[in-house]
């Protein structure tokens, strides 16, 4: 059974957890001076999420949005509630092929600020709206 049953519930931990995020603007500097758009999707349910760093404040926008993206992350929602989770190595996820990419992987780095503060946030939000 998959942790989120619709794409409203996905998008609506999300806006909390991304909320979250551009709150602390000193945790995810190097991503908001990187000059990068990063598209992610996501399956069961299907979601897009597209993180734009050109520019201070961090910018989100939830649901498909046209424009082109640096790089592209594809995975399951189970697989990265499961990684901001702690309970899944983002790693071995990538190299076992469950993540998914398009674009220069080189400029992945520079996300890896932004989950870092997504997971700190995300077991507190995941709480209050009884997902385990």
């Amino acid at each position: 059974m998959a942790v989120y049953q619709s794409s409203e519930q996905f998008y609506q931990v999300m806006d909390e957890v991304f909320a979250y995020v551009i709150q602390h603007p000193q945790h995810i500097e190097s991503f908001t001076r990187s000059n990068l758009v990063i598209r992610m999707r996501t399956t069961d349910p299907e979601a897009e999420i597209l993180l734009d760093g050109r520019q201070p404040p961090l910018q989100v926008f939830f649901g498909p949005t046209p424009g082109r993206a640096n790089l592209e992350i594809s995975l399951t929602a189970d697989l990265l509630h499961e990684m901001w989770l702690g309970r899944e190595s983002t790693h071995m996820a990538f190299y076992s092929g469950r993540i998914r990419t398009a674009g220069n992987l080189l400029k992945a780095m520079q996300l890896s600020e932004v989950f870092a503060e997504a997971e700190r946030i995300y077991p507190t939000i995941i709480q209050r709206y009884g997902i385990g």
